[in-house]
C-alpha cells in the first residue's frame, strides 16, 4: 500500500486521493475553507498550501522539494511523498491568508450566530497573527434576505464559493453567483431569483463563517449552550441522518449528519424545519377515559384497565392500526398487546402520506415523496404477529362492509399534521376506540380511551427507510409531561393483561425481534457540553 508522510507522520492510502483527503483519513487536521468533500475542488482559499517533497522521475525518483507551495486539496498523493504544513514558509502563507481574509471582516463576533462554530475564529487563533496591521476603514455592506430561509451578510463573506458550487452542482438551480471584482467581490442571488430550492438550508451548513445564516435559528441560542444528539429523519422515508441541537429540553435546530450511504452531507428544508410540531402548544398531554357522554382525566393504569374491559365487552374483532410514524419496536409491542387483549385481531398499517413524486438531485440525493419514516418497519413488525397486514385502504374497505365483525379499535397517529378524514371517522362509528396520538383530531370525540404519545425526538427506537435500511435513534429531549412512548403504552396494556410490568427498552426489543440496525458513528466535532452518542 502506498504511503506518504505528513508533518512526520506516515499515512497509508489507497486509490487516487488528494493530500488533504489522506490527512483526513489519518486524523490529521489541515486548514481549509473552500474545500468540501461533496463539492468540486477549486483551491481558491489557499490556506491549505504546504511544502511538498515528491519523487522526481527525471532524477531517479529522488525526493525533491517542489519549488512552490502546493494546495493539499488539489495535489494528488503519491507514494513516498513528504508534506510539511508547519515549516516557516507554509506558516507564513497561513498567516498571510488569514490577514487578507480579516482585512474587511467586521469585528462582530459577539453578535454573530456563527460564533462558537466559526472556522475564521478558530483559524485566526491557530494560524493568524496576534494583531491586525490594517488601519484603514473596512468596506461595509448591509445584510439582506436572499430567500425564505437564508439571510446574507456579505461583509463577512470570505469568498470560499462553497454555496455557489452547491447551487450549481448539487441542486443545479444556480441561484447564487459571484459578483464584482477585487475587494468589492461578493456572493449574491441573481436579480429576481431567490434562494428557495428544496435544499437551500444546506448553504448555511456549508458556510465556514457567519455570512449565510438560518433565519429560523437567527439570534435563537448561543451554540455553546446546545447539546447535539445524533438521530434519524422522523418525517420522511429517506432515513436521513441528522443532528438534533437542543438546550433545556427544547429543540433549536436540526442539521445534517454525514452518512455517505444515506444522505451524504445534506438534508432537505422539509426535514430541517419540519420538527416544529414537537413543540406545539396543541400537543395532547392528559390521559382520559369516557364517562357518561364525555372524557374525563384518569391515570395511565386506569386507562389501560378501561381499554381491556371495553375491548372484552365489545367482543368481535379488534383492529390494531399502527401509524407508519412509529418505531419498529413499538409496532411489535403493540401487536403483542393487541393479541393479549383479543383473540381475533386485524392488523393494519395507518395511512402512508405521499406528496408528488421522488425528486433526485446530483449524486443520487433523493427527496422522498413518502412522508413517513417507517411504513416498512411497521409492516415488518406486524407481520411477526400475522401473515396478513392490511394497508389503510384495505382496512377502509373492510370497515365499509357491515359484516366485517369489527367491534373495537386501537388506533395510533403521531403524524405532524391532521390525518383523520371524515370518511374514516364515520367508519369507526360508535365502536369501542382506544386512541393513542400526539395531536388533536376528529377521532378524539369518538374515543372511549385517549392516551397521549410522544414524538420520535423524545424516544428511542428504529426506522426502516425507503431502501430497507434499519437505523436506530435515541431520545434527544425529555418526553412531554403527561405523554408516553407508544412502546411504553403497549407494555402498560400488557401489564393490564396480567403480564409483568416493564419499562420500554428499544434495544432489548430489537434483540427479541432479530433486527440489526446500521451503525454509523457520529463525528465527534459537534458543539455542546453534553453530546449524546446514540446507537446509530
Amino acid at each position: 500500500m502506498p504511503t506518504l508522510t505528513i508533518n512526520g507522520k506516515k499515512c497509508d492510502f489507497d486509490g487516487k486521493k488528494m493530500i488533504l483527503q489522506v490527512a483526513d483519513d489519518n486524523g490529521i487536521e489541515l486548514p481549509r475553507y473552500c474545500y468540501h468533500p461533496g463539492l468540486s475542488v477549486v483551491a481558491s482559499c489557499r490556506i491549505c498550501l504546504a511544502e511538498v517533497k515528491a519523487p522526481n522521475p527525471r532524477n531517479g525518483n529522488k525526493l525533491e522539494f517542489i519549488p512552490k507551495l502546493m494546495p493539499t486539496c488539489q495535489t494528488p498523493a503519491a507514494d513516498g511523498m513528504e508534506v510539511f504544513t508547519t515549516t516557516p514558509k507554509a506558516t507564513a502563507n497561513q498567516k498571510q491568508v488569514m490577514e487578507d481574509l480579516l482585512i474587511n471582516h467586521p469585528l462582530d463576533c459577539p453578535v454573530c450566530d456563527q460564533a462558537g462554530e466559526c472556522k475564521l475564529q478558530d483559524y485566526s487563533y491557530q494560524y493568524g497573527r496576534s494583531e491586525s496591521r490594517f488601519q484603514e476603514d473596512k468596506i461595509k455592506q448591509p445584510g439582506k434576505d436572499i430567500g425564505p430561509n437564508v439571510k446574507l451578510y456579505s461583509d463577512r463573506c470570505i469568498m470560499c464559493t462553497r454555496c455557489v458550487r452547491f447551487t450549481r452542482e448539487i441542486t443545479e438551480t444556480a441561484e447564487l453567483g459571484v459578483f464584482g471584482r477585487g475587494a468589492h467581490e461578493q456572493i449574491d442571488v441573481f436579480p429576481g431569483i431567490p434562494l428557495d430550492n428544496e435544499l437551500s438550508g444546506n448553504v448555511v451548513d456549508l458556510c465556514p463563517v457567519g455570512s449565510l445564516l438560518d433565519k429560523d435559528f437567527l439570534f435563537s441560542q448561543r451554540v455553546w449552550f446546545l447539546s447535539s444528539t445524533p438521530s434519524i429523519d422522523g418525517i420522511t422515508a429517506s432515513g436521513d441522518n441528522i443532528w438534533i441541537d437542543h438546550n433545556q429540553g427544547q429543540i433549536h435546530r436540526i442539521k445534517p449528519r454525514e452518512n455517505s450511504n444515506i444522505n451524504q452531507w445534506w438534508i432537505t428544508d422539509e426535514v430541517r424545519y419540519g420538527w416544529k410540531f414537537v413543540a406545539s402548544d396543541d400537543r395532547l398531554a392528559q390521559t382520559q377515559r369516557q364517562q357518561l357522554s364525555g372524557l374525563i382525566d384518569c391515570t395511565q393504569e386506569r386507562a389501560c384497565e378501561e381499554a381491556k374491559k371495553g375491548i372484552a365487552a365489545a367482543g368481535g374483532k379488534l383492529v390494531l392500526m399502527v401509524s407508519p410514524m412509529l418505531a419498529t419496536e413499538e409496532a411489535y409491542l403493540l401487536g403483542q398487546a393487541a393479541k393479549a387483549l383479543s383473540p381475533d385481531v386485524v392488523f393494519a398499517v395507518g395511512p402512508v402520506p405521499i406528496t408528488g413524486e421522488d425528486k433526485t438531485f446530483a449524486n443520487d440525493f433523493i427527496i422522498s415523496a413518502e412522508k413517513c419514516p417507517n411504513s416498512r418497519g411497521v409492516r415488518k413488525a406486524l407481520q411477526m404477529h400475522s401473515e396478513t397486514v392490511l394497508s389503510f385502504e384495505e382496512l377502509s374497505e373492510l370497515l365499509a362492509d357491515k359484516k366485517s365483525g369489527v367491534k373495537s379499535f386501537i388506533i395510533t397517529g403521531n403524524y405532524p399534521s391532521g390525518w383523520v378524514t371524515k370518511d374514516f371517522a364515520k367508519l369507526i362509528g360508535r365502536n369501542f376506540l382506544v386512541l393513542i396520538d400526539t395531536m388533536p383530531s376528529d377521532l378524539i370525540k369518538r374515543a372511549k380511551v385517549l392516551i397521549p404519545s410522544i414524538t420520535w425526538a423524545e424516544k428511542e427506537g428504529s426506522f426502516i427507510n425507503r431502501n430497507d435500511v434499519a437505523q436506530a435513534f435515541d431520545a434527544a429531549i425529555p418526553a412531554k409531561e403527561g405523554a408516553l412512548a407508544e412502546g411504553q403504552i403497549a407494555l402498560d396494556l400488557l401489564a393490564a393483561c396480567e403480564q409483568a410490568p416493564k419499562r420500554y427498552n428499544a434495544s432489548e426489543v430489537r434483540t427479541e425481534m432479530g433486527i440489526d440496525t446500521v451503525v454509523n458513528e457520529p463525528v465527534a466535532d459537534r458543539v455542546g457540553s453534553d453530546m449524546v452518542y446514540a446507537e446509530l
